[in-house]
């Protein structure tokens, strides 16, 4: 195959290769030195992977798998709200113990009860059954470690409740008891599924949540952790006995915990996908011929890229780079890129022995390099860049996926163009000493061999005569694409049919992105089995009413004493309560219970001496309200009350309910700050999207500057860009309708599209417009040929690496595989369907002018793995 003419100095707009050429001289002085010398270059990558591998010994100390620290921004507003609240009003779990006003979920146990049988928490046998749960959770060291308020363990659920896990008086009191205030105690967050009366009395209710809350001061935050590491061992085999309730239970620890065991769900499923991934390698490889057979070229290229994981991922280790759950993804990833580079290496080895002296060898792997390395060389370096790129990310668990996985592909690279270079000289020479791939052992053929059995022969040479296996033909799939496949697409009904088709793809994707969900829901962090998934679901289904209590705090010194500035503080509180997701009738002020006070005339605030000397007397009458207010001996630095939120059942409405609160506040007269720490999840509504977006664009940019380099035709970049485009807005769109949402799991996958797309858009386009046919159909039906089986083959290998995590019990497991599937199989369809049969209508536009009918140009692909 000849060389395609290049214009005789410089560098034209249509064929621009100033980089391609220097770069595959460079190329071929590598391959000619690893063929005069291939031993170093095994050795050396082994050795090197082995000290580097010496890092996992440090694995421990690296696992960074806090649920908040990796999958919430880095700087979330929210955060600082929780050390402002810390540092102005710390919390005493020994003896003011509140639950609202804590700064963190605290340390806790909470059971979620619902009547068996569609009955009601409140009916006799319900009540029972719960008197005897209450009774099995107080065992131990409970009593000494409880959180305290008043000299007594906190109470478990509000005092209206109480008389349910108490025979005493239980009946009178249940019948005075209303929702969803009574007594002056809010009953919301407690009893869920409830039925009441025309005058709001209790008739009946579903489920009773109780919370027992344990002390986290001093050393009794050790004992605390061991005390619910123990509720959660006992407390399974303390449910059984329980007959008129069904028990959902859930800790403090249960989600770290849970999320932490994800790591054991995908170990085994290691071992899957390299079977299946050398499986395919080795029949992919597979020949007749016992001499020629490349069996040992396909191990070797699997064992490359796990080479790559075991040195990356050393190195980053040995460095101090924080291992994260999602990392576990990678390898997966990293397996089915490695093959498809080995896949080059052996296709542009064997078309090597067709321009060269077979027995050549520093020629031929000049060659192979000159024209493979090149092509692993800009697919590697589009999907490296895509994920130092995805760096750049507020979310922790994103920049640790992205450091390990774009290092990873660092060596991956590295150690084809190296080890299995060197694999590739020594597996020559065993052809070259004509000995068996197998046993290696010197093959006799020709005379004298006809006289030994079918089997024999069959199983040491490769066909019952005894004669050397001739070289193959044309792969069957290769000529199935020229001369069905290409035709076929290339009919102007069926081109018809396609357009019409891309453009129910293109409408159902941006539709689906006009649905897509944000936010990582924390129930997705455990296994599908996992018991606190029960608990979400029963907190969903009867306690979604009542949103989270948000405390209001005024952050700065202000002159409370001063009327105007108490109407200003009115203001701001009656606009917060003026919000949708805000129910004004539970806000809880001290002010306003002052102000009041003041009013009735039982005290005076008119000035600044007699409003903080008064504050004793508020104290004596509502003594939590003590713990709102950080005052010195003559001001107020900061206070606090709350409001209570409703109907925040989505995250569409918690990400509504995030920016209503802190626009409402930050227009406010008097400097406020709205916190509860389910924000410091919230936050990353706020920069998901952002994050996204900027990736994405920066990334595609970076793709089109490579391609520009590296492809010599600047009409493939339109095409890269147009797959880019389409690649992503479809995946974007139809992980929609497959139930995953845009979180820090998914954002990773999207920010790999860019460079898959570019694997499967680049060359193709490019194989189109240098080709030599006359026209456009023709130019489209040799693309397909040269490209299709190559493309197709590489998109099996990928799912392959993959697949196996569709059977993880884990929703971060299952996320990467769903949507590299979906980039997969829409970068497959681009690159297969809809980019040839676009390209037919644009005839001539672009096509390269360097190339006639009998020259035609010689490109090597990501994909190109056809082995003869």
């Amino acid at each position: 195959m000849a060389e395609p003419r290049r214009p005789a100095e410089g560098c034209s707009y249509r064929n621009t290769d100033c980089l391609e050429r220097p770069l595959k001289r460079l190329f071929k002085g590598l391959g000619s030195g690893v063929a005069a010398c291939p031993w170093p270059f095994v050795l050396v990558p082994l050795l090197l992977s082995g000290g580097l591998g010496a890092g996992f010994f440090f694995l421990p100390q690296r696992e960074a798998n806090d649920i908040e620290e990796q999958f919430t921004p880095t700087w979330g507003p929210a955060k600082a709200d929780r050390d402002f609240v810390q540092r102005y009003f710390p919390t005493d779990d020994s003896e003011r113990f509140s639950a609202q006003r804590l700064p963190t979920e605290g340390a806790y146990a909470a059971l979620i009860a619902v009547a068996a049988g569609g009955g009601s928490v409140l009916d006799p046998a319900a009540r029972r059954d719960l008197q005897r749960l209450d009774a099995a959770v107080r065992t131990g060291d409970y009593d000494k470690l409880c959180a305290r308020s008043g000299g007594t363990c906190a109470d478990p659920c509000p005092e209206p409740l109480l008389p349910l896990l108490d025979d005493a008086g239980a009946a009178a009191a249940l019948e005075n008891l209303y929702f969803p205030v009574s007594n002056g105690s809010f009953l919301g967050a407690a009893l869920g599924g409830v039925r009441t009366g025309a005058d709001g009395r209790v008739l009946s209710a579903r489920a009773l949540k109780l919370v027992y809350y344990l002390r986290e001061d001093g050393s009794a935050a050790a004992d605390s952790r061991r005390w619910l590491e123990g509720f959660l061992q006992d407390i399974p085999s303390k449910l059984a006995n329980l007959t008129a309730i069904q028990v959902a239970y859930f800790t403090s620890l249960s989600r770290q915990q849970e999320f932490e065991g994800n790591t054991n769900s995908v170990i085994p499923l290691f071992s899957v996908t390299y079977f299946l991934t050398i499986t395919f390698s080795v029949v992919s490889c597979l020949r007749l011929s016992c001499i020629r057979n490349n069996v040992w070229l396909a191990c070797c290229g699997v064992a490359s890229a796990g080479l790559a994981v075991l040195s990356s991922f050393g190195l980053l280790l040995f460095c101090g780079v924080p291992f994260v759950v999602t990392v576990l993804s990678a390898p997966f990833l990293i397996l089915g890129v490695g093959v498809d580079d080995m896949f080059i290496m052996i296709a542009a080895w064997e078309q090597s022995a067709g321009k060269k002296d077979k027995s050549d060898v520093k020629s031929r792997l000049a060659e192979t390099y000159a024209e493979a390395a090149l092509s692993v060389t800009i697919t590697t370096l589009t999907d490296v860049l895509a994920f130092f790129i995805g760096t750049w990310t507020a979310f922790p668990s994103v920049r640790s996926f992205c450091l390990y996985t774009g290092t990873a592909f660092v060596f991956c690279y590295i150690y084809t163009l190296t080890f299995f270079g060197a694999i590739i000289v020594l597996n020559h020479r065993r052809e070259q000493g004509n000995r068996h791939w197998l046993t290696c052992m010197p093959v006799q053929v020709g005379k004298g061999q006809a006289e030994k059995s079918c089997l024999y022969n069959a199983c040491c040479i490769g066909n019952c005569s005894g004669e050397s296996s001739l070289p193959e033909s044309e792969h069957p799939m290769s000529i199935f694409f020229k001369k069905y496949y290409g035709p076929f697409f290339t009919n102007r009904w069926i081109k018809l049919l396609v357009v019409l088709l891309y453009g129910a793809y293109l409408g159902g994707s941006i539709y689906g992105c006009t649905q897509i969900r944000q936010g990582i829901d924390l129930r997705n962090l455990a296994s599908d089995d996992s018991y606190v998934i029960p608990f979400y679901d029963d907190n969903d289904k009867y306690f979604s009413t009542y949103g989270p209590r948000v405390m209001v705090v005024i952050t700065e010194s202000v002159d409370y004493w001063n009327e105007t500035v108490r109407l200003g503080i009115e203001n701001c509180t009656q606009n917060l309560e003026g919000i949708s997701y805000v129910d004004k009738n539970f806000s809880e002020s001290w002010l306003r219970v002052y102000t009041n006070l003041s009013k009735s005339g039982l005290i005076n605030i008119s000035n600044k001496t007699l409003f903080i000397k008064n504050l004793a007397v508020l104290f004596r009458i509502v003594p939590s309200f003590e713990w709102d207010i950080n005052k010195t001996e003559d001001k107020i630095e900061a206070s606090r009350f709350f409001i209570q939120t409703v109907n925040v059942t989505s995250s569409i409405d918690e990400k509504n309910l995030l920016n209503e609160l802190r626009e409402t506040a930050k227009q406010c007269s008097i400097p406020l700050m709205v916190y509860n720490s389910a924000f410091i999840y919230y936050d990353q509504y706020l920069v998901i999207v952002q994050n996204t977006v900027q990736n994405i664009i920066i990334a595609a940019a970076a793709m089109l500057v490579i391609s520009l380099l590296l492809i010599p035709n600047p009409l493939c970049c339109v095409w890269v860009t147009f797959a880019i485009a389409s690649v992503i807005v479809g995946v974007a769109g139809f992980m929609t309708f497959w139930k995953v949402n845009l979180d820090s799991i998914s954002m990773i996958n999207l920010v790999i599209c860019i460079g898959f797309s570019v694997d499967f858009s680049a060359h193709i386009s490019y194989a189109f417009v240098t080709s030599g046919e006359s026209s456009a159909n023709k130019r489209a039906i040799e693309a397909l040929s040269v490209l299709g089986y190559p493309v197709l083959q590489g998109a099996v290998s990928t799912i392959l690496g993959v697949v196996v995590l569709a059977a993880a019990k884990t929703y971060i497991f299952r996320t990467f595989f769903k949507i590299m599937f979906l980039v997969i199989l829409f970068g497959g369809l681009h690159g297969l369907v809809f980019i040839p049969v676009f390209l037919t209508f644009f005839g001539n536009f672009g096509r390269s002018t360097s190339n006639t009918k009998s020259e035609k140009p010689e490109y090597r692909f990501r994909d190109n793995k056809d082995c003869p």
